[in-house]
């Protein structure tokens, strides 16, 4: 049978038979946004406010007042969160102490927050989602003065909390991590230390959502905007050997790290299952020259990836709280709307959802094809114990210049298909799991290039 793809033929592989893929569009995918709360993201936001100030340097015995207030509530409430779901969640302090740095010079404990919500058939398998506790202003030592930290970053962590409420109230395979970062600001250190916990204990950490800052819409550039987000994917892993350097010289994946191939994942979620929002993915670490609590997993090898507002507001970030000519500064709640938040929230719930419930991304993907019109891709067979719900693979390509997968061919449960007639030089390729209730894994491009692990 020949089939019409790009203008050329294709003859479909005869060994794979008909194939009928899962039906890809879900009824919970689409419930859960329905779920999430810009009320109770407005209630969370004004609590960790009220807290006058969460400097990591700041006061930690007030219950009242300070970062050890703020995380004790934030610990307070994931545990509220797992007696509604019958302990579905294990909520615990996450940290170290910290002395010797630029922005820590004195023995400091920086404690996150983090709450587990173990999945049934592959509990070492993870998603993250994450936002950052830490408030500051214009001087990153001052500990004492108010800094409210409506958006950067309660924002992110009151998201962080209502996913953990709309999500305990399902059950998945694989296992999601919500977790509330301290020392952001003092360098990413809450983030530093989780990431070393995940690597020490064998975390098959999948992916990691990082927001931080998810309810401007105001931008310093006069934009008013509440439909675009962005999402920030590094290129390269910063982990890769002379080898796999080599090797990728000569094969691509420059831009198909499993960072970028998550970023497309959520990207492609944004448009089937969030209302009014477009995604921007943008082939960066981060904002030019900045950082976010993403980068430490980065560093470890893990896919990672920044979620935020699209037009960011200078006057409302890292400023004393102040008026100057008539212009406002500070990170106030007035800067903060509530359904953008919740919008940019019920992104992260789908995304972290459709991950948790899909089969593991596939493993070992190796590809070949040169000088000859077909492309063959191959990869391990998942453990069927940890992976029940899977159905088989999907291949997806795309020309080596569109930003998007662009065709599909879902091929069953096999470990290798072959492309008859689609010639590897022309477009790049990769492989997506697909459970028989249509969630998919991101797409993941042949060698280590584009591994997102065992």
């Amino acid at each position: 049978m020949f089939a019409r793809l790009a203008g050329i033929a294709i003859l479909t592989t005869t060994s794979l038979g008909s194939v009928a893929a899962p039906n890809d569009e879900n009824d919970k995918l689409h419930a859960i946004p329905k779920a999430v709360s810009a009320d109770r993201i407005e209630q969370d936001i004004r609590k960790l406010v009220g807290f006058g100030t969460r400097h990591t340097l700041s006061e930690t015995e007030s219950d009242t007042r300070g970062i050890g207030a703020a995380r004790r509530w934030i610990k307070q409430e994931f545990e509220a969160i797992s007696a509604q779901c019958g302990g579905c969640l294990e909520v615990m302090f996450v940290g170290d102490t910290i002395s010797g740095e630029k922005r820590i010079p004195d023995p400091t404990e920086v404690i996150s927050v983090i709450a587990i919500q173990r999945g049934s058939t592959d509990p070492d398998r993870y998603v993250l989602m994450s936002g950052d506790i830490d408030s500051r202003v214009s001087d990153v030592m001052d500990a004492t003065s108010d800094s409210p930290g409506a958006n950067d970053n309660a924002s992110g962590v009151a998201g962080t909390l209502e996913a953990a409420r709309v999500l305990s109230q399902y059950k998945f395979n694989g296992s999601i991590v919500y977790a509330a970062l301290a020392g952001e600001e003092q360098g990413l250190f809450g983030g530093k230390i989780l990431a070393a916990k995940a690597k020490e204990e064998g975390w098959r950490l999948k992916a990691v959502l990082n927001n931080d800052m998810i309810g401007n819409i105001e931008g310093v550039n006069g934009v008013i905007n509440n439909t675009t987000a962005r999402l920030f994917a590094e290129g390269t892993r910063v982990t890769e050997t002379d080898k796999e350097a080599r090797t990728r010289r000569f094969t691509g994946g420059e831009v198909d790290s499993p960072s970028r191939n998550l970023a497309r994942y959520i990207d492609r979620l944004a448009d089937n299952y969030i209302p009014n929002l477009d995604t921007m993915v943008i082939y960066r670490l981060d904002r030019f020259g900045r950082g976010g609590h993403h980068r430490p997993f980065n560093d470890l090898g893990y896919p990672g990836i920044r979620i935020m507002e699209t037009n960011e507001n200078y006057v409302r970030q890292h400023q004393d709280l102040r008026t100057e000519d008539g212009v406002e500064y500070g990170d106030t709640i007035e800067g903060v709307d509530f359904d953008y938040a919740a919008k940019l929230t019920s992104l992260n719930a789908v995304s972290l959802a459709s991950m948790a419930w899909a089969p593991a991304p596939p493993a070992d993907v190796k590809i070949k094809g040169a000088v000859s019109p077909d492309t063959t891709l191959s990869w391990a067979k998942a453990n069927d114990k940890q992976n029940p719900q899977l159905a088989g693979y999907k291949i997806y390509w795309r020309y080596t210049d569109a930003p998007q997968w662009q065709y599909s061919k879902f091929v069953g449960d096999v470990t290798s298909a072959t492309l008859e007639n689609v010639v590897i030089d022309n477009y790049f390729f990769g492989v997506a799991s697909v459970s028989k209730d249509g969630y998919e894994s991101p797409v993941v491009f042949p060698g280590a290039a584009g591994s997102f692990g065992e």
